[in-house]
């Protein structure tokens, strides 16, 4: 007869069971994938890149349930990302002290391009992108449509980023998105689409006379919209200057609008958000469409500064109430039937 295996200890099974969390967390950490970008580098990695496309299109995947972050060393990269639907939990990192070391720009625009959408100087299509630490910009300047970044995913975070350009800076059109910390910089529409998105702790620096944001929901149920809250709004100067006619505004506008509806449904609010001197007093525009603001959802709440006089604003525009004013609180506009909570993801973020 064979000898017995020993049995184990109440010691050995002690000690396997406090090694067991460490095995799941390795299992977990090896689930990851981090890549370097780095001008010079060889082409096509496995580890390291000279470009942000070719480290998206050739970083490892990593196995099921994983992200892919990739960390790009400062300076200018005069490329156009496209992130595709098959690259889902995505990261990039600017490992630049401030947003402004690292920054991803081009300057295609719509009149020599073939239309606004084939602008971006980055497009989104993956689900769970995050970005932090990143300048994007499109510089073609007052020319028309010319996007910066295009976010057509669920679950995007942008955390400390800069977003510049002048008209159509930032096409938010799908998904629910969470912008945190961040700067966005334009003059026309210069946030629109149709996404969920919230807006926290970001100025938006408005360059000329114009519209910060063109909304475009469809229907009066969708949870579509734009929450911004407390945020920063700033004017250069000359931004509060006469540059167009306006209905809701009695014609003559000065200065620059909180938006105007891209869509009869349009829905954007304002909360807890210091307004500079350069507002439009009527604050939403009608874009010289008969009866669309009595359609859209327009509100501010909380407002301060200079331009927060809401005396003379569209009459159309919302009181809240303080149950609807709680809708529009981060989790629970951006929750979803998967309960995301886009703070607490985007505090795990360098």
């Amino acid at each position: 007869m064979l000898p017995q295996p020993p049995q184990p200890t109440t010691v050995d099974t002690m000690r396997a069971l406090a090694l067991l969390p460490l095995l799941i967390t390795l299992t977990a950490q090896a689930s990851d994938v981090t890549v370097l970008v780095r001008p010079g580098a060889t082409p096509n990695g496995p580890t390291e890149f000279p470009t942000i496309q070719n480290a998206i299109d050739h970083a490892p995947e990593p196995t099921a349930g994983g992200r892919v972050t990739i960390r790009i060393t400062p300076g200018t990269y005069k490329e156009r990302l496209w992130i595709p639907q098959n690259r889902p939990n995505l990261t990039l990192v600017g490992l630049g002290t401030k947003p402004e070391d690292t920054v991803i720009t081009s300057d295609h625009f719509a009149k020599t391009s073939g239309g606004t959408f084939f602008t971006e100087t980055v497009e989104v299509n993956g689900n769970g992108f995050a970005a932090d630490n990143l300048t994007f910009a499109n510089t073609a300047g007052n020319v028309g449509q010319a996007v910066a970044v295009s976010v057509l995913a669920d679950r995007a975070i942008f955390k400390r980023c800069r977003f510049l350009g002048y008209q159509d800076t930032l096409f938010a059109n799908y998904g629910r998105q969470y912008y945190v910390d961040s700067y966005i910089e334009g003059a026309v529409d210069y946030v629109f689409g149709n996404a969920t998105a919230v807006f926290d702790r970001v100025q938006f620096h408005t360059v000329a006379p114009g519209y910060i944001t063109a909304q475009s929901r469809l229907r009066p149920d969708d949870p579509t919209g734009y929450v911004i809250r407390n945020s920063h709004l700033t004017f250069a100067p000359g931004a509060e200057g006469t540059a167009m006619t306006d209905n809701a505004a009695k014609k003559t506008a000065h200065g620059v609008f909180l938006g105007r509806p891209w869509r009869p449904y349009s829905r954007v609010v304002f909360l807890n958000t210091r307004i500079d001197k350069g507002l439009e007093p009527a604050g939403w525009s009608d874009w010289n469409n008969g009866n669309v603001l009595t359609t859209a959802f327009y509100a501010e709440d909380g407002s301060s500064g200079p331009g927060a006089d809401t005396a003379d604003r569209t009459p159309f525009a919302k009181r809240l109430t303080s149950a609807q004013r709680r809708t529009f609180e981060t989790r629970t506009f951006l929750n979803g039937p998967d309960r995301w909570n886009p703070e607490a993801e985007a505090a795990k973020l360098p």
